[in-house]
């Protein structure tokens, strides 16, 4: 069906019932309490950002994942979809449809580009190279393009714009929409002591994951996904046999960009602004974690990677100290005191520390990311049996 088969549609639809269910998935305490004010990840803006940078990992996970290359600029794809986007509904239209279009295409000819000079090389020197465009682009964003990309502040809709395509009254600041819907717009459903809310910006994003999401699985059963195989697998074998694998490679270095270009565009249409930030080579090594920790190679895992990271990155960092002290004020002192000691340095502003020892152990007994994980458990409950797959498990090799 939709020209998937029997496996990789059951695949896609699990998918698609965990988007549609997201805002009570990630919703598991009650509201009031204070496990639900700490853990609860059920509101917009982070269940935005899961299938946003869901796209963005999806995306360098068909470069990276099917044949090798690994880039450490793909952040310069993300912010020139954002740029793309913003400038479009500043003059445009502040429909975000075009504005995403937008950010895909000048996206793609950038990846273009950069992939066309970067691909001349490969393994640390591709990687370099990629890095040092993504670095340029950010610094030309930063000074150099101030009058463009609005230098250290960025760019955001103002009350002085006027999109062609905008009735907007003097004064007014124009607000992202799809025809006419707010992307703010949310709709809240009160049972007992939960509180679920539904995003019209979650559910276009998540659409668009959606279909990003499907376009990964053709392409990675296509004889392109194969081509593109063959190339992580032996490309100077490919060269002997008379193929050029560069033509492959480089259409891989430009869909990936643009799904990173798609990521840039729709964190415009949720936040209408963007900034040289989102250039910066940490952002490029985020969708490099959020690949690995999830399963490089492997079709949800980059997905479940970069939910894992922004759960963490907007979760463990805000538990504090007075919030360690109120989980177990139940504890003598002495106790209470200790483990607050103890856990406090990986909460906090140490969460990046909880995600590097994470990250450790999943290179070192998960190579194949969680996606692995979840493949061993699978075995340990046996729901496959046989004596081989327990012994398969144990093989440190990619989930792939």
């Amino acid at each position: 069906m939709l020209g998937l088969e029997k496996k990789d549609f059951r695949l896609l639809m699990i998918v698609v019932v965990l988007t549609m269910l997201a805002p009570f998935i990630l919703n598991p305490f009650p509201a009031e309490s204070a496990l639900g004010e700490t853990f609860n990840a059920g509101y917009p803006d982070l269940m935005q950002r899961f299938v946003i940078f869901g796209i963005f990992a999806i995306g360098f996970n068909i470069l990276f994942g099917l044949t090798g290359y690994l880039s450490f600029g793909h952040a310069a794809f993300l912010g020139v979809g954002s740029y793309a986007a913003i400038w479009m509904m500043k003059l445009v239209t502040l429909n975000v449809i075009p504005a995403i279009i937008m950010g895909v295409i000048f996206a793609g000819i950038f990846a273009l580009a950069v992939g066309y000079i970067s691909l001349r090389r490969s393994g640390i020197y591709f990687s370099i190279l990629t890095l040092a465009f993504a670095q340029m682009s950010y610094a030309l964003a930063y000074s150099v393009l101030t009058p463009i990309t609005g230098g250290e502040t960025g760019l955001q809709i103002k009350s002085t714009d006027r999109p062609m395509l905008s009735n907007l009254e003097p004064g007014e600041i124009g607000r992202a929409n799809l025809f006419g819907m707010d992307m703010r717009t949310s709709f809240e459903l009160g049972v007992g002591d939960w509180l679920f809310t539904f995003n019209s910006g979650y559910y276009i994003a998540a659409f668009f994951m959606l279909i990003s999401f499907y376009l990964a699985i053709r392409i990675f059963r296509s004889p392109f996904g194969t081509m593109l195989r063959a190339v992580k697998s032996n490309q100077t074998r490919m060269y002997y046999t008379g193929l050029n694998a560069r033509p492959y490679t480089l259409a891989a270095f430009v869909i990936s960009g643009m799904y990173a270009g798609l990521a840039g565009g729709l964190l415009v249409a949720m936040d209408t602004q963007a900034g040289p930030e989102r250039m910066f080579w940490t952002a490029s090594g985020e969708v490099v974690l959020m690949t690995i920790l999830g399963g490089v190679g492997t079709l949800i895992g980059p997905v479940l990677g970069a939910g894992a990271i922004k759960y963490m990155e907007n979760i463990l960092s805000k538990i504090n100290k007075d919030i360690l002290h109120e989980w177990f004020a139940i504890l003598p002192d002495g106790i209470e005191d200790f483990l607050v000691t103890i856990i406090y340095p990986f909460v906090g502003k140490g969460w990046h520390l909880t995600l590097g020892l994470i990250f450790m152990a999943v290179v070192i007994f998960l190579p194949g990311g969680l996606v692995e994980g979840g493949q061993r458990i699978a075995r340990l409950f046996g729901r496959k049996k046989a004596k081989g797959d327990g012994e398969e498990a144990t093989q440190s090799t990619p989930a792939e």
